[in-house]
């Protein structure tokens, strides 16, 4: 029950129609007894830069989870920043320190890989296709990067910004083999569609899925509805595929440690969580 007592966690972004996160987080915080609360709020783009500050200076807030199409605008009006903002140049989860400080991170990256590997296939030594390169497409990339993916391939149909990407995980990691400029799926162990794609009806196919292998992992970003069309098309080729919600539950152990709470399991999360799309 909301008191005066209530901490607020925002989750901000548009649009709040897709989001799963309250879902998750607010019955883990009922079960546990905490009086916190994540609350959906659509601020549009134009309004973010300021909106955010003003948000964090309110008395009860905590922290915010970032999401489209916020997460590199954030970026700017941070104080402290985690080496994985700096590689992706995004964020998605900012929370204010004692001194008034905001502080970013990035989880989606680990979240999914955390995700491919419960799924028990190996990111260390495989080949990867990244299709979009904004803020999730960026952290996913490092993450895979990071775990010891041994190739990766960046695409976005703005090609400077898969061009930056590549140029940055290069510097970070030199052994990595990094290309540019094909979304052609065919050859890699795991595939991911890390665009808006699949969030409306009709949206055109991130890849041409006739070219995928059915020894292809194959992942998911977009949370509106639990198998997009594109995983739909990828389980009918026999891959193994990954929906989006399995990042978030996977992320939020690490958000709650973020912001200062007691930690937890996906399992126990997927337990309690009440889901609706």
């Amino acid at each position: 029950m909301i008191s005066g007592h209530t901490k607020l966690i925002a989750h901000l972004g548009v649009p709040t129609e897709s989001f799963k996160a309250p879902m998750i987080y607010n019955p883990w915080f009922e079960a546990r007894g905490i009086d916190t609360v994540v609350v959906p709020m659509g601020c549009e783009t134009a309004d973010f830069p300021a909106f955010m500050p003003l948000l964090a200076r309110l008395r009860n807030f905590v922290g915010a989870l970032i999401t489209m199409p916020h997460k590199v605008a954030v970026v700017d009006l941070l104080d402290q920043v985690s080496t994985a903002v700096r590689i992706c140049g995004a964020c998605n989860a900012v929370r204010r320190d004692e001194a008034g400080a905001l502080i970013g991170d990035m989880f989606d990256g680990e979240g999914f890989v955390r995700g491919v590997l419960r799924k028990g296939r190996a990111v260390a030594g495989a080949s990867v296709l990244v299709v979009g390169t904004g803020g999730v497409g960026s952290a996913i990339a490092a993450s895979l990067a990071g775990a010891g993916a041994a190739r990766l391939a960046l695409f976005d149909i703005n090609a400077a910004s898969a061009d930056r990407l590549a140029a940055k995980l290069q510097e970070a990691c030199p052994a990595l083999r990094v290309e540019t400029g094909r979304n052609d799926p065919a050859g890699f162990d795991i595939v991911v569609n890390a665009t808006p794609m699949g969030m409306a009806e009709g949206d055109p196919m991130p890849m041409p899925v006739e070219r995928l292998s059915p020894r292809t992992f194959v992942g998911e970003v977009v949370m509106k509805r639990e198998e997009t069309a594109f995983l739909a098309a990828a389980r009918a080729r026999g891959c193994l595929t990954q929906i989006g919600t399995d990042m978030l539950f996977e992320q939020i152990p690490a958000y709650l440690e973020f912001f200062g709470y007691p930690t937890t399991s996906a399992d126990e999360l997927r337990r309690l969580a009440r889901i609706r799309y």
